[in-house]
Formats: structure tokens, sequence, C-alpha cells
């Protein structure tokens, strides 16, 4: 991998106010890198940025870069244009965008929690982005984030697909092996600590680096910057036993603890794991909760001009978000109510139909009823005939009887009250002895003097 001191230097003169494609004209530089030279074109009024890259460089990434630009064709991914080559050059035209972070950090020299909170958001987005359509970015870092033009000025987008790859088969989504390359990808000061080692990089390894471009943001400056090397391999050591050496509680000390969190949770996570986006952006949201922030893309270097502008906007953006709920919940209202008066509807129809149902059903009690009168006269009828008759049978039986019942009685009677004198005239009445107390009179158990 070629270094920032060993750049690949193009004819500027070759390329100022070249015509490419037979549309863009390229009327200023605006950039360079270790791939070659940025410029901005002209076309028609519009503005693109094009990139070139020497064909016989040592590393030519440009046409693997478009290739999975054109690929991802997302949220906060640079659209392409054109791609193609001449007998010096391959050209990439995409998207114009404004500054990347690396240019807002060397003027500020330190970002506020809350523009490092609303990056970090972004930032989680786009990797989650990029890893649902099978890519990592492998180069994570301050200048490969860049922000929007104009309207879109409040938005972070990410650049420079160079050393992107699939980690996976989009058909199987089956993850490639884990394997020591060797080999050490991306920039050694945000690289993760497995890429430092030479392995497989998955998913992780982008957040891992998200955690550390945060911690620089926020403190200026990390602990492995500065080392004393002579040589780029003796560097890379040097920097991946610091980062080993180093714990994340100490290296976010000072910061709130969703920092520490972060950067704990993707150093810890496995090759095949699938990180949770969801848990990791709230935490930076849990942060700006707890300091009193909105998330209103104002961030430190917005001018005052944007600052008013985005909270004009913001304000407006809550009116309507209030008064969409509101109009969300009217229409809701309304459609219940619609609903419920539909109903009522149906259910004074099937009130209707019930009561003639009802009124038939009562109809034919009616009649039912009658027949049931009828029969009740009839059965009155016959039932007054026969209590007549069996009262009047009663009558005489029970007349007969208690004539015979009397004469019964007197016939007993008269023979209990005979028996009865005889019976008095054998009774014989027990005598007591003066000496004998009242309590002492013999008595058994079978007297019922108790």
């Amino acid at each position: 991998m070629n270094n920032n001191n060993e750049k690949i230097f193009l004819d500027e003169n070759t390329i100022l106010n070249q015509i490419f494609f037979d549309k863009y004209k390229c009327i200023q530089k605006i950039g360079e890198g270790s791939f070659g030279l940025i410029y901005k074109a002209e076309y028609k009024g519009n503005y693109y940025a094009i990139k070139f890259e020497k064909k016989n460089s040592e590393q030519s990434l440009l046409e693997n870069e478009a290739a999975i630009m054109n690929y991802l064709k997302g949220p906060n991914i640079p659209y392409i244009n054109a791609y193609g080559s001449n007998d010096n050059f391959n050209i990439l035209v995409m998207q114009l965008l404004g500054k990347n972070l690396g240019n807002y950090f060397e003027e500020k020299k330190i970002f506020s929690i809350k523009t490092v909170c609303m990056l970090a958001n972004q930032f989680i987005s786009i990797l989650e982005y990029i890893h649902n359509r099978h890519i990592i970015h492998r180069d994570i870092k301050p200048d490969n984030f860049v922000m929007g033009l104009n309207d879109l000025s409040q938005y972070v987008y990410i650049l420079d697909f160079g050393l992107a790859k699939k980690y996976r088969s989009s058909t199987t989504q089956r993850q490639y092996p884990y394997i020591h390359r060797g080999k050490i990808i991306g920039t050694a000061r945000y690289a993760s600590i497995n890429a430092l080692k030479g392995y497989e990089l998955s998913r992780r390894d982008d957040l891992e680096a998200i955690g550390y471009v945060l911690v620089y943001f926020i403190k200026g400056r990390l602990p492995w910057q500065g080392l004393a090397t002579k040589t780029k391999e003796e560097r890379y050591k040097k920097i991946l036993e610091k980062k080993m050496e180093i714990t994340s509680a100490e290296l976010c000390e000072d910061l709130p603890e969703e920092f520490e969190k972060f950067l704990e949770y993707a150093k810890n996570l496995e090759y095949l794991e699938q990180p949770d986006y969801e848990m990791l952006r709230g935490l930076f949201n849990t942060v700006l909760r707890k300091e009193h922030y909105k998330f209103d893309y104002i961030y430190d270097w917005t001018t005052s001009e944007e600052r008013l502008k985005r909270r004009i906007v913001s304000s407006r953006s809550e009116i309507e978000s209030t008064q969409n709920r509101k109009s969300t919940l009217i229409t809701y209202n309304n459609k219940f109510y619609g609903d419920s008066r539909e109903e009522n509807e149906n259910n004074n129809n099937n009130f209707v139909i019930n009561n003639f149902y009802k009124n038939k059903f009562y109809g034919d009690s009616r009649e039912e009823n009658e027949n049931n009168n009828n029969i009740c006269v009839i059965n009155n009828f016959y039932k007054n005939n026969y209590f007549s008759v069996r009262k009047s049978m009663n009558k005489k039986i029970a007349k007969e009887e208690i004539d015979k019942s009397n004469s019964i009685f007197n016939i007993k009677t008269y023979r209990k009250h005979n028996e009865i004198k005889e019976e008095e005239e054998e009774i014989i009445i027990p005598t007591r002895k003066n000496n004998k107390k009242k309590d002492e009179v013999c008595c058994n158990m079978d007297c019922n003097i108790f």
C-alpha cells in the first residue's frame, strides 16, 4: 500500500481545461491523494467531481471503486456519472460533494460531543447499509467521510471504496473464511487490531475503526500517534502493540461511558457475528439526550447563516411532525367513526330485520297464545267441572268418613273411659317415711320426672 509520501503526481497541464467523455470540462483542482488527483468539472451548468488515476500506477484501485459504488447505489453513497480510461488515465466522474471531515478537523482541532454523536449516528447507518449489501469498506478514516453540498450539506457521505470488497456471498450469505493474509489493510492509525495483525476483515473491523475515529475527533489525538520509528513496518508494529496494550476504558477516559461501550462491543464481536446497529445508534442518541442536545444537524463548522436556516427547518419539521401526528390521528379517528357509522347502519338494518322477524315471531306467538287461550279455556272448563264434581264427591265422602270416625271415636272414647276408670281403681300410691329428705327420693332413669 502507498502512503501519503508516495503520491502519484499527474501532469496538471494535461487535465486542466480539458474535456473528458465529450462532456466534462475540468475547471479546478480540489484534491489529491495516493490514488491520483481530483478535479471539479462542469457540464451544462452542473458540477461534478472527476478522479484521475495513472494507468501504470502500482495500485490501481479506481476501477474497483467504480464497480462497488455502482453496485451500492444508495443513501450517503455518491452517484457515478461515468467511468472509463484513455491512454494515460483511469477516469471516474461522480457526484460533487463538500469538504471531508479531515479538513474540518484541521480547522477546528477538536469536535464537540454533539457533533461527534450526530456524525457517529450517520456513520453507523452508512456502514449498516454497506454491510447489508455484502461489502466492507476496510479504510475508515476522517478523510473518507465528506459532507454534502447545498441542500445536502447536513448529511455525511462515504468515499474511497478502492480497498472495499465483498465479505460474503450475496447469494448464499456465506461469509468468506477467516484466514491470516499477512497483509495490512487500511490506514494504520484507525485500522482495527485484526487489520494490523494481517487477518481477514469483516464487519466488526469497520466498526472498531469508527470507534477510533470518534475518540480522535473528541480528544484531538490518539495514544499511538507520533511514535518514533524508522520504518513503516516498525511503525505498524508499535501501533499494534499500543492498541493491544491500552484498554477501551483508558482510551475513552473522560468521555461519556457510551463511547467505551461502543468500542468494547466492536472489539468483542466475533468474525461472523452480525452487529446490532440499532443498539449502537442508541448509545449516541442516549448521549445527546443526557446532554440535552437536539439532533438538528448543526455542527461545529456550521455557519451562522446555515444555523439559522437549519433551526427554522428544524422548527418547521417539528411543527409538521406534530401536525402529521394529529392528522394521522384524525384520519384514524375518521376511519374509525366511519366504520362505526357503517356498522351502526348495518346494525340498524339488522335491527329492522330482527324486528321484522321478531314481529313475525310475536305474530306467530300471538296466534299460538290465542290457541293457547282457547285450550286454556277448554282446560279450565274441564278443570272446573272436574273440581266441582270432585269437590261434591269429596264432601260426601268426607261426611261419611266423619260420621264413621265420630261413631268410632265415640266407641273408643267410651271404651277408653271405662278402661281408665278401672285402672284408677288399681293404682297404689307409695308412701314416704318421714325421716327421709326430699332430695333422697329414689328414681331411676326410666322415670319421666326430669
